[in-house]
């Protein structure tokens, strides 16, 4: 491959760029899952090609093939310049470029079990057992259960000098248990929803959240939230579930500092932000015991790498520090505007995509105390946990989030069951008021496979470490219009 990058580099070189860089990106994939006791579906993919991006003439340039071949390389590569120079033919601002050290060297991420050597019958045979489980409970009409593998080996090499190659084995799974009864729907989901959780692991990890010892709990609880009273609508304080909090960390703080959203040039799938540059070092976030990193650098973490995809190196930055604002996200770009480096979040969903300033491992640094010293020092709240749906406004101010479950909190002791919890407030005041977070002990890293951006939409795989943490003074539940209050 060594001699296909050097050959595009040098065909960018020749007709003009002032910097390029090639990816050869090949990226295995493997989705399983179950419904009500049958195969739902089994997928298995192999994709492969290569991007060149460039700058000439102080503009962006870029193409990309699925045939890695001398021919196509030269093609993509004039292509790219002559993108380049055509983008330079209108009036813009010309880029420039962060410094980065160039770099050399092969990469792999450590596993247990390869998930693609596991033979598809045990991995189905698991799944069909959970999902039997979960239906042994009358009330549950829908069971499911899924698995779902990455493999990506990439090739990373720029003018600059850089030749980096790199390997991520990723896994995930999750169950859902869907209970229905005159006419009220309620699901219950393990580890998380939407999947469950991911790592940058094998298929231990998978092995580890033992989906069939947890299906008739998961079952159960579905079945208990079809009785249960309607989360009632006031304002106390909330306490909330690891995955759900992992959530709230990726909506409210990892949007918001991704710098090209900032500066406006990425705005399209999920708006820009309220974190202004001028708010860097002086704006109060969150209370003072707030402390919030991005940490590529984390084993396990399903935004972990060695390289971002313009070959910075991945780093731990601070982005919170004692309540305070004080780090972005930034590609070599965007740092450039701010006098700074880059800090290593420019990534690409594949080789026919332009990176995109991506969050890695968002993480809320644990606390020093426990789930169980937070319930019982709370005379009246709540604890909600596993998303259900979230909203937020195009600055990442307002948001909306629901819940899948949440108990009643009275003098310190967990209490009733209740369905269809929601929670508002707004990102600051909400971080603001944050005065209790669990210690390591309770701390774990979720994983997000399917974090949406850019146009042709592009998903990331990012990562959040959070424990349980309380809020107060959180409007919960839904808020009754004045005529609906009279009715």
């Amino acid at each position: 491959m060594k001699e296909l990058t050097d050959r595009a580099l040098d065909k960018v070189r020749r007709l003009g760029a002032s910097y390029g860089d090639i990816r050869i990106v090949r990226r295995t994939n493997e989705s399983l899952s179950t419904k009500n006791g049958k195969v739902e579906a089994l997928e298995s993919s192999t994709d492969e090609g290569f991007g060149i991006r460039v700058v000439a003439d102080g503009a962006w340039g870029f193409a990309s093939s699925l045939e890695i071949t001398p021919e196509e390389i030269d093609r993509a590569a004039e292509l790219a310049v002559r993108i380049a120079k055509a983008s330079a033919s209108i009036e813009h601002e010309p880029v420039k470029l962060a410094p980065a050290e160039p770099a050399d060297g092969r990469f792999e991420w450590e596993i247990k079990k390869d998930p693609f050597e596991i033979p598809i019958e045990e991995k189905i045979s698991l799944l069909l057992d959970a999902d039997n489980i979960i239906r042994q409970t009358p009330e549950i009409k829908v069971s499911e259960a899924s698995m779902q593998f990455w493999r990506t080996e990439q090739i990373f090499a720029s003018t600059e000098g850089s030749y980096i190659e790199q390997v991520k084995t990723e896994s995930g799974a999750g169950i859902e248990a869907t209970a229905v009864s005159e006419g009220e729907v309620q699901k219950r989901s393990y580890p998380a929803s939407f999947g469950g959780d991911f790592a940058t692991a094998g298929y231990e990890f998978v092995e580890a959240w033992d989906l069939v010892g947890n299906a008739e709990r998961v079952a159960k609880e579905a079945a208990q939230l079809l009785t249960a009273p309607q989360c009632p609508s006031d304002t106390r304080a909330l306490i909330l579930e690891g995955s759900m909090l992992a959530l709230q960390v990726h909506e409210s703080c990892g949007h918001p500092i991704e710098l090209d959203r900032v500066f406006g040039t990425e705005a399209s799938y999920a708006g820009t932000s309220f974190l202004t540059p001028e708010k860097l070092g002086n704006f109060k976030y969150g209370s003072d015991i707030v402390n919030i990193v991005a940490d590529a650098t984390i084993p396990g973490g399903l935004g972990s790498f060695f390289y971002d995809d313009e070959g910075v190196p991945a780093q731990c930055v601070d982005i919170i520090d004692e309540g305070v604002f004080v780090g972005y996200l930034t590609s070599r770009e965007t740092a450039e505007k701010l006098g700074q480096r880059s800090s290593g979040a420019m990534r690409a969903d594949g080789w026919n995509r332009i990176p995109l300033i991506r969050m890695t491992n968002i993480n809320l640094m644990p606390g020093d105390w426990t789930l169980g010293e937070m319930i019982e020092d709370t005379k009246r709240g709540l604890y909600a946990g596993t998303v259900v749906s979230w909203s937020i406004d195009d600055m990442r101010l307002n948001f909306q989030f629901a819940t899948e479950f949440a108990y009643d909190i009275e003098d310190g002791s967990l209490g009733k069951l209740f369905k269809n919890a929601t929670y508002t407030g707004i990102t600051y005041e909400f971080w603001g008021n944050c005065d209790a977070i669990a210690g390591e002990d309770e701390w774990h890293l979720w994983g997000i496979p399917n974090c949406g951006k850019g146009q042709p939409g592009q998903a990331a795989h990012v990562g959040h470490g959070v424990a349980p943490a309380r809020f107060q003074n959180v409007r919960i539940g839904v808020v009754e219009s004045q005529e609906e209050s009279e009715e």
